[in-house]
């Protein structure tokens, strides 16, 4: 499942290409058709996004919500003003391409290709497509795709917990959530009533990067560690949203070279300390990574870093 920084980007990405444009909404695949008649002709006004929720907000005082769930991903494309990634979502899916390929959509200056001329047909399950004067946007598989009004909206971020990545959020909302269960933290980091955005990946890292037992009681979460844990995570969330991938690693605990002795790349091999690492010595004290199940889903540390 794409975590929050995915979803910030998609923000990022709606206001930066189609905000303030009219959009052609249409649901090639038909399970949007009352939402696309509903915002068909309406000016996108800002994108927004809180933990793995997608706000986009048009003149007409309603909200298009989505969610990508476990395999939902939004596609890209457009003319030679277009800038962006080309995909973004679901890893497991069709994950996310930094750079949009400009070969795949031509235009005049390419080598006499065709010049743009709108999006190509819909290739799959299109839940929903927008398209502007310039530009296109695909949804596909989304856990979640509706239209709201603001209000509904504001009741949706209310349940959620705090988001890492909203401006004006702090450390004192999340740790008054966390200290008044006796659930795990490792648990309730998963929790999006507690902590928006946050997703497996982040998890691992974050914990490992602060050196706390999973299992520690969130009641025993002392104010310190719990403030220096919010503030890793916005740090490494926002380098997330600025480069597309989530990497925690420091550069002095990232192996020189690979196995055949060549200088040895950044991703993916070099970007977690715990993630995906069970059975490999821990990049800081040695330690063979371990993995478990908390709550149904894999649990990655480092019983050396991260004893009780």
């Amino acid at each position: 499942m794409p975590e929050g920084h995915s979803i910030h980007r998609l923000a990022r990405q709606f206001r930066d290409v189609f905000a303030g444009e009219p959009l052609r909404v249409s649901s090639p695949q038909g399970r949007f058709a009352d939402g696309a008649r509903r915002l068909d002709g309406a000016t996108l006004v800002d994108a927004r996004a809180h933990g793995k929720h997608l706000f986009l907000d048009f003149d007409v005082d309603l909200v298009m919500r989505v969610h990508l769930g476990l395999y939902g991903a939004w596609s890209f494309g457009g003319d030679e003003t277009f800038r962006g990634a080309s995909s973004i979502g679901a890893p497991r899916r069709m994950g996310e391409t930094e750079t949009f390929d400009r070969a795949a959509t031509p235009g005049p200056d390419d080598g006499g290709a065709p010049a743009y001329s709108g999006p190509p047909e819909p290739v799959g399950q299109v839940r929903a497509r927008l398209v502007s004067a310039h530009g296109w946007a695909d949804l596909r598989g989304p856990s979640a795709c509706e239209v709201i009004t603001p209000g509904e909206a504001a009741a949706v971020v209310a349940r959620l917990g705090p988001d890492p990545l909203v401006a004006g959020t702090g450390p004192g909302e999340f740790l008054e959530r966390v200290t008044r269960r006796s659930v795990a933290l490792g648990q309730l980091l998963m929790d999006q009533a507690v902590l928006s955005g946050v997703g497996n990946i982040y998890r691992a890292e974050s914990l490992f990067r602060a050196g706390l037992d999973p299992w520690l009681p969130g009641r025993r979460l002392g104010a310190a560690d719990g403030v220096r844990l919010w503030e890793d995570l916005a740090g490494l969330m926002a380098d997330g949203v600025r480069v597309g991938r989530i990497i925690t690693t420091e550069p002095e605990h990232r192996d020189a070279v690979d196995p055949d002795g060549e200088p040895a790349p950044l991703w993916p091999d070099n970007a977690h300390y715990v993630y995906q690492r069970d059975g490999l010595d821990c990049r800081v004290c040695g330690t063979a990574v371990r993995v478990t199940q908390m709550q149904a889903r894999n649990l990655f540390w480092c019983p050396g870093c991260q004893a009780p």
